[in-house]
């Protein structure tokens, strides 16, 4: 699964990696750990490129009862999207990308868990897969997203049996290319282990109330 990430670049490195339109009135602070419930950096095809916005972490489909169903929907699997009626609609026209540094996920060792931090060997930020959707009920408004999950990498296998799908530069486009329908989903795939890296870092991580460059230090 993925339950929390960082994203510390700075907007000028996201405007050109992502290749954002609107930039200028994007306000972004470094984080370094994102926890669900909390608005996130998500990116869109626009009508004149990529579009850049905020959304809630932690997704509502347009057919909930209650919002509080955001809390069970960080993440969806990759594997059942295309199976699932509210998810297949989703897949079709509300795909977008989350941009981040890293992420992090606990291994299981001896009744304990301890926090590894995974990023790129170099260094970039990069993008996973989402879905989102709008929620409207009683004069209140919503505009949430997932993060979507797929089987580990080599790499992941020894800390988590799930990861997040992180696109590549080319996947990126066919994700958010909007007249590609279901057929995107051929891009959900475990990235490529050997140009990732994974390290133990403290438990401090553990607490959303903690940030700082200090939680993605080794140990």
């Amino acid at each position: 699964m993925c339950g929390r990430f960082n994203l510390y670049s700075n907007i000028e490195m996201l405007l050109e990696r992502f290749h954002l339109t609107n930039i200028d009135w994007i306000e972004l602070s470094p984080r370094y750990n994102i926890a669900p419930s909390q608005d996130v950096l998500a990116i869109v095809q626009g009508e004149h490129g990529n579009k850049g916005g905020f959304l809630k972490w932690g997704l509502v489909p347009s057919w909930a009862n209650d919002p509080k169903i955001g809390y069970k929907m960080i993440n969806v699997r990759a594997e059942t999207l295309a199976e699932k009626p509210s998810f297949k609609k989703l897949l079709s026209r509300r795909r977008c990308i989350i941009p981040a540094d890293g992420f992090y996920e606990w291994k299981k060792k001896d009744g304990d868990k301890k926090p590894y931090h995974i990023h790129l060997k170099n260094g970039e930020p990069f993008a996973f897969a989402g879905l989102w959707d709008r929620w409207e009920q009683n004069g209140e408004l919503l505009q949430t997203c997932t993060i979507i999950t797929t089987e580990a990498n080599s790499l992941m296998k020894n800390i988590h049996d799930r990861m997040p799908v992180i696109l590549t530069k080319d996947t990126e486009k066919i994700w958010l290319d909007r007249s590609i329908g279901e057929e995107a989903k051929k891009v959900l795939t475990p990235y490529d282990y050997r140009e990732m890296e994974a390290y133990p870092i403290s438990s401090l991580v553990n607490s959303p109330k903690n940030e700082g460059q200090a939680l993605i230090n080794s140990i």
